[in-house]
């Protein structure tokens, strides 16, 4: 793995991560309308960082929507993005509420 493979793959927001998670668990659809940060919407809220790891991860997959904008990119859960999204929030929800609440603080 190369540097700069590496530092795409670090997640700056874990409070970030597993909210979108969350949200694209329950069938939403991360909207990409460019690449700088803040690029990306989620169920009406902005996505600063958490898309770049899930992509480096292969926890997204892009899918085309022909009701939508034709230099939008529409990416959903991936069959490995959902089993991983069910145990890592499965795992946020057994931490205990002192450590979520440090998490969402620090990054």
């Amino acid at each position: 793995m190369t540097a700069a493979m590496a530092d795409s793959r670090i997640i700056p927001d874990r409070g970030e991560f597993i909210d979108a998670l969350r949200v694209l668990r329950r069938g939403h659809v991360l909207v990409r309308v460019s690449d700088v940060s803040g690029g990306c919407m989620l169920d009406g809220a902005p996505v600063y960082t958490a898309h770049r790891a899930m992509l480096a991860y292969g926890l997204l997959s892009e899918f085309d929507n022909p009701q939508g904008f034709p230099s939008v990119k529409y990416y959903r859960l991936s069959e490995r993005g959902r089993a991983f999204a069910e145990r890592a929030c499965d795992s946020w929800q057994r931490r205990p509420l002192l450590e979520r609440l440090a998490v969402r603080l620090t990054g």
